[in-house]
């Protein structure tokens, strides 16, 4: 699973990224984490407001920091969506 934080490294884009890694740890899930700090490479990717997480390329949160239940949500959806796949 590919996870990426699109946010330019300020607080709330340093607590979604501590919080993502945290909620896929628990999981158990095997993962590759990137967080992306480039404003045009963010603005690329259709995202306007951050921090943004993408699971596999598919935005998924933008312009919050969801809870670490939340990310936990969004990592198993998408987990069984691929397994599905």
């Amino acid at each position: 699973m590919k996870i990426e934080v699109l946010g330019t490294g300020c607080p709330k884009c340093n607590a979604l990224e501590a919080a993502t890694k945290t909620a896929a740890e628990k999981l158990g899930i095997t993962y590759e984490l990137e967080h992306v700090k480039d404003i045009t490479e963010i603005m690329n990717r259709g995202v306007m407001m951050t921090p943004a997480l993408m699971i596999d390329g598919d935005v998924k949160v933008c312009g919050k920091v969801p809870s670490e239940a939340e990310i936990s949500t969004i990592l198993t959806s998408a987990l069984a969506r691929k397994d599905s796949a």
